[in-house]
């Protein structure tokens, strides 16, 4: 594959790369506020159609990955305001949706915001070095994968303060854990850029939340913005999250959800700001690292980057590095921008109505992406969902449903 390195000089060449880095962010845009879907999902389309797209493949790269970085940026704002996150904000959502319940939803997209743009800061510079010290320590760590899968697990159910919430700890792990073992490689049908992430992550993770949320108060009205975490914990969390990130990037089989879920092991006891500030970190910093572990690896981790190399798209480092910090820097004014409205109108809409809408929505949603088979599966993993909270343990403990499988394949 040609690992390109031009850089654009010719006016109306960078004007062309501007126009789909843009388009890649109105994509980007809409895959990351609408409940239930991915930027995994208009990567698989825009791959489809690289072929036909007139222009250049490398604009066409920079595009799918410009839209799956303002996807990493805006995906926290229906899992603030409705509760669906995506599968990389899973263990972000319900500690996020806490400060919203608390009237500091405005702080938390601030929080979110930043913990992705200084990601995106930090990935950058580390990438090289850390894509040297990878490529050695990958091949010894590899074998003992499971068990580090496993012990993220028993961490899950033993870091819960009372034996109830420890058993709906270990039952939502297990559960959940055998509903990925039995989906997460059917053939759903539907849309080629469908599979069973998405039926089963909204299931698990959005459906619990508004079928509680039924009849409920709703959002409240929002204080301000003000930002309450220092200037020194909030680099050091987000340098824990981009580290994080990196583990991704260079590791088969590990999702941004699973790293997020080991990164506050490292960081127990720090509240719902730490969740929030972490898991944007992971989520957003992973797309420069696979991208790095694509060009130096010649390994795709991510989906997006799975959909840009199925695509034959040229990997010109520097044109996709520019296209990824355009599209962070939409991104970052995005965040407040469109989290404020749709706080605002959560707030003012009657709950009711937004949990049976969104709830339908995201059946539609399903059904388009996973066909009949991912109705089935949003309906079983809804289920499973509620399981948690019925014993007062956390949500996180559903991430069973990829440590569990990924312990027994690897």
């Amino acid at each position: 594959m040609d690992v390109g390195v031009t850089v654009v000089t010719d006016p109306g060449t960078a004007a062309a790369a501007l126009l789909f880095v843009f388009g890649g962010v109105v994509l980007g845009t809409v895959s990351g506020l609408v409940p239930g879907l991915h930027a995994n999902n208009f990567a698989l389309l825009l791959a489809a159609a690289v072929p036909v797209v007139p222009g250049p493949p490398r604009f066409v790269g920079a595009a799918m990955l410009a839209a799956g970085v303002v996807h990493t940026f805006l995906d926290v704002v229906p899992a603030l305001a409705l509760g669906v996150p995506d599968a990389a904000m899973a263990a972000t959502a319900v500690p996020g949706h806490r400060l919203v319940i608390q009237g500091r939803g405005r702080e938390a997209l601030r929080l979110s915001a930043l913990g992705s743009g200084l990601a995106i800061a930090l990935a950058v510079p580390l990438a090289l070095p850390v894509t040297a010290v990878m490529s050695r320590v990958y091949p010894a760590l590899e074998p003992h994968l499971p068990l580090v899968l496993g012990a993220i697990a028993v961490l899950l159910v033993v870091g819960e303060r009372s034996w109830r919430a420890r058993l709906g700890a270990a039952l939502a792990v297990g559960a959940s854990g055998l509903l990925g073992l039995a989906t997460l490689d059917l053939e759903t049908g539907g849309l080629a850029a469908g599979g069973t992430l998405a039926p089963l992550f909204a299931g698990l993770f959005g459906a619990p939340v508004l079928v509680e949320a039924l009849g409920g108060d709703g959002v409240p009205p929002q204080a301000d913005a003000a930002v309450t975490v220092g200037k020194r914990a909030l680099a050091g969390t987000a340098l824990v999250g981009t580290l994080s990130g990196a583990i991704v990037g260079y590791i088969s089989g590990i999702s941004s959800g699973v790293a997020a879920v080991g990164a506050l092991a490292v960081l127990p006891g720090r509240g719902p700001r730490t969740y929030v500030v972490v898991t944007s970190g992971v989520n957003t910093a992973n797309t420069v690292f696979a991208l790095f572990a694509l060009v130096a690896l010649r390994d795709a981790h991510t989906g997006v980057l799975v959909a840009l190399d199925g695509a034959g798209v040229p990997l010109n480092l520097p044109l996709l590095l520019a296209g990824c910090a355009l599209a962070a820097a939409v991104g970052f004014l995005l965040v407040p921008w469109a989290g404020d409205r749709y706080l605002a109108a959560a707030n003012r809409a009657d709950q009711t109505y937004i949990s049976v809408g969104v709830l339908a929505l995201l059946c539609l949603v399903v059904g388009a992406l996973a066909g009949a088979v991912g109705v089935g599966i949003f309906a079983v993993s809804a289920a499973v969902g509620l399981v948690p909270a019925r014993f007062g343990a956390r949500r996180v403990s559903l991430m069973g449903v990829l440590l569990v499988p990924l312990a027994v394949g690897l």
